[in-house]
C-alpha cells in the first residue's frame, strides 16, 4: 500500500471535522427544536389538563348539585305524601272516633230506651191502664223497634178505648145524678182518649145532651149536626132527635118539625123513629107547650 500524503490526511480530517460540527449543529437544531416542541407540548397537556380538571370540577359540582337538587325533590315529595298520608290517618283517626262516641251513645240509649220499655212492659202486665196511656205519650217519641212500636201502639189503643169508655159510662152515672157539669167532662175525657173508638158516636150525643141541660144549646147543635153528617145509622138518627130537642129550647120549632121529618125520611125504621113520630105529632099539637 502507498502511503498517503499528510496534507490528504490533513484535508480529510478537517473535512470530518466540518462534517462533525455540521453534524453537531444540526444536531443542536434538532435538540433545540425538539426541545421547544416537547415544551409547547408540555403547555399544551398542562392547559389540557387544566381543562380537564375544570371541567371534571364542573361536572362533579354539576352532578353533585343534581343529585343533591334529585334528593331534595324526592325529600319534599316523600314529606308531602307523608304528611297528607299523616293528615288522611288523623281525619280517619277523628271519624273513627266519633263513630265510636256516637255507637257509644247509641249504646247507652238503647240501653236506657230498653230499661223505659221493660217498665212500660210491666205496667202493660200489671194492667195499669191509665199509667200505660200517660207513660205511651212520651215513650212514642223514642226510637222503637216496627216490633216494639206496633206491639204497644195496639196495646195502648185497646186500654184507650177501655178508658173511654169507662170515662163515658162514668159520664152516663153523672148525668143520671143531674151532675152535667161532671158528665160534660167526662165525656170530653172519652173523647180524648180515643177519638177514633166505635162508641164515639154516642159519647158526642151524650156530651151534646149535658150542653143542652147547661143551657149551651147551640154548642150542642154543632156537635149533634157533625154526628148526623156522618151517616152512621146507630148515632144518626139519635143525633137528629137531640138537635130537634135543641132547636124546640131555642124556640125554633119549624127547624124542629123539619129535623124530625128528615129523621123520619132516612130511618123511617130505626129504634128512634117511634118516638120521632110522637114528638112531631106533639110539635105539630096546636096545645104544645115546650118541654126540657
Amino acid at each position: 500500500m502507498a502511503s498517503r500524503d499528510p496534507d490528504d490526511e490533513f484535508r480529510e480530517i478537517k473535512r470530518e471535522i466540518i462534517e462533525s460540527r455540521g453534524l453537531i449543529i444540526k444536531t443542536n437544531n434538532i435538540t433545540a427544536a425538539l426541545s421547544a416542541d416537547v415544551k409547547s407540548i408540555a403547555r399544551r397537556q398542562a392547559g389540557y389538563e387544566r381543562r380537564i380538571t375544570v371541567n371534571s370540577a364542573t361536572a362533579y359540582v354539576l352532578f353533585v348539585v343534581v343529585i343533591f337538587g334529585g334528593i331534595k325533590l324526592w325529600l319534599d315529595a316523600s314529606i308531602r305524601e307523608t304528611r297528607a298520608e299523616i293528615r288522611g290517618l288523623q281525619r280517619s283517626e277523628e271519624q273513627s272516633r266519633r263513630e265510636l262516641a256516637a255507637a257509644l251513645r247509641d249504646k247507652e240509649e238503647r240501653a236506657q230506651l230498653d230499661a223505659r220499655a221493660q217498665a212500660f212492659y210491666e205496667l202493660v202486665r200489671d194492667g195499669r191502664k191509665q199509667e200505660v196511656v200517660e207513660t205511651w205519650e212520651q215513650l212514642r217519641r223514642e226510637r222503637l223497634s216496627p216490633a216494639e212500636m206496633a206491639m204497644f201502639q195496639d196495646v195502648v189503643d185497646r186500654y184507650r178505648t177501655d178508658l173511654s169508655r169507662t170515662a163515658y159510662e162514668r159520664g152516663l152515672e153523672h148525668a143520671r145524678m143531674a151532675r152535667y157539669s161532671e158528665a160534660y167532662e167526662a165525656y170530653e175525657e172519652a173523647v180524648r182518649l180515643k177519638e177514633d173508638a166505635g162508641h164515639v158516636g154516642m159519647v158526642h150525643i151524650a156530651q151534646a145532651d149535658a150542653l143542652r141541660h147547661l143551657g149551651r144549646q147551640r154548642e150542642a147543635l154543632v156537635i149533634l149536626q157533625t154526628v148526623a153528617d156522618t151517616g152512621e145509622r146507630e148515632t144518626a138518627d139519635d143525633a137528629l132527635f137531640k138537635m130537634a130537642q135543641c132547636l124546640v129550647d131555642l124556640q125554633q120549632f119549624g127547624d124542629a118539625r123539619n129535623t124530625l121529618r128528615a129523621l123520619l125520611r132516612r130511618y123511617p125504621y130505626g129504634s128512634i123513629a117511634n118516638d120521632a113520630r110522637m114528638y112531631l105529632a106533639e110539635l105539630s099539637s096546636p096545645t104544645f107547650t115546650p118541654r126540657r
